[in-house]
């Protein structure tokens, strides 16, 4: 059942808190506004006409109630029926669907609904489509000879419908019957203001064609004809003439041959004819008043259509023959007796042909005796109606409504106690309003008020309305539901409502008075014998058929049997019926007078709720246990709230339902388990177990978003780190790729000059052009000591003088190479240049670079350009990187020293534009990001090995290493802390988080203000300290009170009077403290905790309180209770709770060692004080100071 999730109120009215007419009718107007037209009682639809087309049906809607049990989907019509033809299919069992409401509450529509619903999910076939086929066809026929527009609804059904669907083996329809009741025939000659006829009538002035109309000897226009209403001829919505067609091809499907359909509607047409038949006074010789016919032409043009004697008709319309013994007396009728019998035949007549419809459709849709068949019955019937002037027609309703409300109460009651008795659970006796006596007073064979009608109908003598209702008035006068003038003048009562020609009835549904006036007439329903023999002579076959007791062979003396006598045995056969029969309920309401959509009326429905006595069925359906549900369904939907059948379960259906429950500590006074299902008597429990399935799942539903935002993380982590390393892979390749090229065009361009120097030397050393200008200051340096160091040198003679840049350049560069690798002394100046050395040095270099040493014996002199340049510096910035992490500090000075005067003396300029584009411009940037990253994930990394335990007491937490991540160790501490706490909260049982609620509640009330509290901390609330669960003898303490004891325990009053103390039991409940005798087994003074205003209490050791009492309540008049209690920590904190539960407000709790106690009318003064002992044991001492002071010692 969806019970509360995502529905607009209450969708099972048996759940509804708190059960009053007012909380019905605003839960049923919350959900009409929000178009929620369907609410369940049980099993029982309540339907709301939404005077508008609603998107809930159609096949889709069909298919979707198809596949589901009553209460997994919204409320609906379609659940109900599936219910009941399952049923009947399924379990064999024979099914009534009872739609029952006010004009204008939907019931036609409802019972289209059902049908259509039926013929859509039962069986296939030819066969089997052509019977679905004229069961629904049989609707439109219906409604246009037995429905009519009246002030409340433009589609009333005046006549009550029973059909019977009957099935076969397989659930497929065979046929069925349908019975009617009641027709209001009285409709046919006269409408009230605002009404109209039957509406074949109108559909057939408007649809017909020509040729039919003129051979009916009709006009079309409606003003035409006297018992049609001139102002109201059409109806808003409905086309007159396009539903004359559907009623055509509707008749043609049942099975209506053409010839029948011309002869109903001649029928027909008789009717309206009748109704201008003009009489006009007459004379007799004797001067006797009588009457005839104004015009004759409609009398003729009547007997040319039906094939009667004009002179025949005329005579039984204006004369009656009264038959006796001996002759035969004919009686002249004036001309209001005359327009009775006119309109009389006309009403019969239209009776009788609806009648014939009825029993034609039957033949159409009837099933062979021989087969074997299951019955749905569909019951289409007006409500219960009070009118202004209430006549037989409401009587005869009303006692319709009566004995089906009797019917419902008692199928309920049986179904209920089956159920029960099914299951296994214990019936108690329900009581409900038994109408059986308002039943009885109207259907009794012998005193009943049919019978009492039907006498005075039959009796010879003076017979009238008035000597009717005299009858009733002596036979009931002391009848507890019956009323009228007479009884209440008898019992000096004045009610000037009450008219002298009337009675009233106390029905269920409330008090009707009823007009005695036509009671007698509308009983009788006589038609003069004359007219029934001049129809029967018609040549006209179906009027002739319609007026059997006209043909002089079945003449007979004996009168026929009243309408009330008729009516109560249909409903005696209707109830049979429906008694054999497993009954399924539509209550239908209908929301406005208007017809308008969205409006609700809320007097208006009201009244209709105790019409259809919606309030007694939800007190009978309440009686035991409010709701029930199958063990597996139960299960599927709550096992989420017990860790033992979450998420698995793998054992039986009830013994998990029963973990599920135990789990959750309901009380056990509010469960049932029968053999199949779970009984829970309380809605409070249902919507308790919703509340924590809703909890439970926005638990659920967060760790699902976690899992997953995890496992996408973790995901993308995974595929970014896998491009990563592909990216690194080919960038490093690359790299590498790039750098190689480098090393082996510089290897290849050294190559090349010490080749062309080889060269060079052993063609005589011819010199270099000079170079151009240089520093003067360092040139003379550099020439000596190159030249000096040539001449020392014996086995390389000097080449030829080198330019002066290139010349410095090498000496700088070889001069660092040797500092570096730690050849020479720089100290000293011990630099040796010559070409040798300078040929060991290169082979030095190469060897640097980590390839193999391809340099000749002599190195040459490099020319300064732009290459050489790009040469040296790329060389040494290699070998600054591979060799300066193994080399001193020296070394690396060295090697700029080189790089900067290379660069200056090997055009600096030019070189500083090709180098600069090998550095990022953001480079401090990007260090600097890199060093707090490397920081921040060492400090997080020695986080992880450093956590605390996990004890949530254990508050200690790593320093930051850095005052930089001060800010954001102060939160991760906090994350940390409040992890701890969520885990430690998980591992507790829900009866451990009431008790730490309980002690959250009592530091919040007495957290350094009273004394003893720090000594009730650690010991944990036990609520009985007397016993009162193990004991019998002490459960008799707890009476009548309701709920789980929440605190029981022995205290001390302390006598107001006196100062004197006396023991008694106190009670803490959910709703009341009571305090009883310790000797005796009874209440002795029973509190409600609204009546408690508040609570004083002292900041010492003791256990002294007083309980301070609303003056307005019953016990608070008595005055206030000054009391002692050992436990007054865990007393006074489980009151405050229960108080703010049971009156949702903060129960006043004062700390104070000077208050009043009230007692009566006067107050005594209460002040505490402490003893030499300063309240060590909690010992206290009363004495009484005058009549108005009481000092405690403590």
């Amino acid at each position: 059942m969806t019970l509360l999730e995502g529905s607009v109120g209450v969708e099972d009215l048996v759940l509804l808190e708190p059960l009053e007419q007012g909380s019905l009718l605003k839960n049923l107007q919350q959900r009409y506004e929000h178009k929620e037209i369907y609410t369940y009682i049980g099993n029982v639809l309540i339907s709301v006409n939404p005077y508008q087309q609603l998107p809930i049906y159609g096949p889709e809607f069909i298919a979707k109630y198809r596949d589901y049990t009553f209460y997994e989907l919204q409320p609906h019509i379609y659940a109900l029926a599936n219910v009941a033809y399952q049923s009947l299919r399924d379990r064999d069992r024979d099914q009534c669907i009872l739609i029952t409401g006010e004009s204008g509450a939907g019931k036609t529509e409802a019972s289209k609904l059902v049908m259509s619903y039926v013929a859509a999910v039962c069986g296939k076939g030819e066969q089997v489509n052509s019977v679905k086929e004229q069961l629904l066809q049989s609707n439109p026929v219906l409604e246009a000879f037995g429905n009519a527009k009246t002030i409340r609804n433009n589609n009333s059904s005046r006549f009550g419908k029973y059909m019977d669907i009957e099935f076969d083996f397989k659930g497929s329809p065979l046929g069925g019957v349908i019975t009617n009741y009641l027709l209001e025939k009285s409709r046919v000659v006269k409408q009230l203001e605002g009404e109209r006829n039957f509406h074949i009538f109108y559909q057939l002035l408007a649809g017909a064609e020509a040729d039919l109309l003129k051979a009916l000897k009709l006009e079309r226009e409606t003003r035409c004809y006297v018992y049609l209403n001139r102002k109201v001829s059409r109806v808003d919505g409905m086309d007159d003439a396009s539903n004359f067609k559907a009623v055509q091809s509707a008749m043609a499907v049942i099975g209506f041959s053409e010839e029948e359909i011309q002869q109903v509607l001649e029928v027909t047409a008789l009717v309206l004819k009748l109704g201008n038949v003009e009489l006009a006074d007459e004379f007799q010789a004797n001067g006797v008043s009588a009457s005839g016919i104004r015009d004759g032409r409609g009398i003729q043009e009547i007997g040319e259509m039906m094939g009667l004697n004009s002179e025949e008709l005329e005579k039984a319309l204006c004369s009656r023959t009264m038959k006796t013994a001996k002759e035969n007396v004919v009686t002249a009728l004036n001309v209001v007796q005359a327009q009775y019998a006119r309109d009389a035949l006309a009403k019969n007549i239209y009776s009788r042909l609806f009648n014939w419809i009825v029993n034609r459709i039957n033949e159409s849709i009837k099933v062979g005796t021989g087969e074997k068949k299951k019955v749905m019955g569909v019951l289409d019937i007006y409500g219960f109606e009070i009118l202004e002037d209430n006549s037989f027609e409401q009587f005869v309703i009303n006692y319709c409504n009566e004995k089906l409300q009797q019917v419902f109460i008692e199928m309920t009651l049986k179904e209920e106690q089956e159920e029960y008795e099914r299951e296994g659970i214990p019936w108690t006796k329900v009581d409900y309003s038994d109408n059986g006596v308002i039943c009885n007073l109207i259907e009794h064979n012998q005193r009943g008020i049919l019978a009492m009608l039907d006498e005075e109908c039959l009796r010879p003598g003076v017979v009238s309305d008035t000597t009717f209702l005299a009858k009733l008035n002596h036979l009931f006068s002391k009848h507890t539901h019956y009323e009228s003038k007479v009884t209440q003048n008898a019992q000096r009562q004045y009610d000037h409502t009450m008219g002298l020609s009337s009675f009233r009835i106390c029905h269920y549904a409330g008090k009707v008075t009823y007009n005695v006036n036509g009671f007698i007439d509308k009983n009788n329903d006589l038609l003069f014998r004359d007219l029934s023999q001049v129809m029967w002579k018609a040549r006209h076959p179906l009027l002739q058929s319609l007026f059997p007791e006209g043909d002089p062979k079945q003449a007979s003396l004996k009168r026929p049997p009243t309408a009330g006598a008729q009516f109560k045995s249909s409903v005696a056969i209707l109830m049979k019926n429906l008694y054999s029969k497993n009954p399924n309920y539509i209550r239908c309401i209908k929301p406005n007078e208007h017809q308008q959509r969205g409006q609700f009326s809320s007097e208006l429905v009201a009244i209709q709720t105790r019409y259809l006595g919606l309030l007694e069925n939800v007190r009978v359906r309440r009686a035991g246990y409010a709701y029930r549900q199958g063990y597996r369904p139960f299960l599927e939907r709550y096992r989420l709230l017990s860790r033992s059948t979450w998420p698995r379960w793998n054992g039986g259906d009830r013994e998990g339902v029963e973990k599920v429950v135990g789990e959750l500590s309901l009380s056990s006074e509010e469960l049932a388990f029968g053999k199949t299902k779970i009984f829970i008597r309380s809605p409070k429990t249902l919507f308790h177990l919703e509340e924590r399935r809703r909890l439970r799942l926005q638990q659920l539903a967060t760790l699902i978003q976690k899992t997953y935002r995890g496992w996408r993380c973790r995901t993308h982590y995974r595929l970014m780190r896998k491009s990563q390393i592909l990216i690194s892979a080919w960038f490093r390749g690359n790299m590498q790729k790039k750098r190689y090229g480098k090393i082996k065009a510089s290897s290849l361009l050294i190559q090349a000059f010490v080749r062309g120097w080889k060269v060079m030397g052993k063609g005589g050393g011819a010199s270099s052009p000079p170079m151009g200008p240089c520093p003067t200051w360092f040139l003379p340096d550099c020439a000596s000591c190159w030249e000096e160091r040539a001449a020392e040198s014996e086995s390389c003679p000097p080449p030829g003088p080198p330019g002066v840049r290139g010349h410095v350049h090498v000496c700088v560069g070889f001069w660092v190479c040797r500092c570096v690798s730690g050849s020479v002394d720089a100290r000293r100046g011990d630099v040796c240049l010559c070409p040798g050395c300078v040929s060991d040095l290169a082979t030095e270099f190469c060897l640097l670079l980590g390839g193999p040493c391809s340099l000749p014996t002599r190195l040459p002199l490099l020319s300064p350009s732009r290459t050489v340049s790009a040469l040296y510096l790329t060389v040494f910035s290699v070998w600054v990187r591979n060799r300066t992490p193994s080399r001193s500090g020296f070394g690396l000075l060295c090697l700029t020293v080189y790089l900067y005067v290379g660069s200056f003396l090997v055009c600096p300029c030019q070189a500083r534009k090709d180098y600069r584009k090998y550095f990022r411009s953001g480079a401090a940037l990007t260090l600097a990001n890199f060093i707090y990253k490397s920081i921040t994930r060492k400090f997080l990394l020695g986080l992880k090995d450093n956590l605390p335990s996990t004890n949530i007491l254990d508050k200690t937490w790593p320093a930051a290493p850095y005052k930089c991540f001060h800010t954001a160790n102060q939160e991760l501490r906090q994350l940390f802390y409040r992890w701890k706490c969520k885990k430690f909260r998980d591992r507790l049982s829900l009866k451990q988080v009431e008790n730490l609620r309980e002690k959250l509640c009592a530091s919040e009330l007495f957290k350094d203000k009273k004394a003893s509290y720090p000594q009730s901390v650690p010991i944990p609330f036990r609520g009985d300290y007397i016993g009162l669960q193990g004991n019998p003898k002490l459960q008799k303490l707890k009476g009548g009170a309701e709920g789980p004891v929440l605190v029981a325990e022995t205290v001390k009053k302390v006598n107001r009077g006196n100062g004197k103390t006396s023991s008694r039991i106190l009670l803490l409940t959910k709703e009341h403290v009571i305090l009883t005798d310790t000797k005796k087994s009874q209440a002795k003074t029973v509190i409600g905790l609204d009546s408690v205003a508040g609570v004083s209490v002292t900041s010492f050791k003791d256990g002294l309180f007083s309980l301070h009492l609303n003056e307005i309540s019953s016990v608070g008049s008595k005055g206030d209770f000054l009391l002692v209690s050992e436990h007054v920590i865990e007393l006074l904190t489980k009151m405050y709770r229960a108080v703010l539960d049971a009156t949702q407000k903060q129960l006043p709790v004062t700390v104070t060692e000077d208050f009043s106690v009230r007692f009566k009318e006067s107050s005594v003064a209460v002040k505490v004080t402490q003893g030499p002992e300063r309240g060590r044991n909690g010992k206290l001492s009363c004495k009484k100071t005058g009549s108005r002071c009481l000092d405690v010692t403590v």
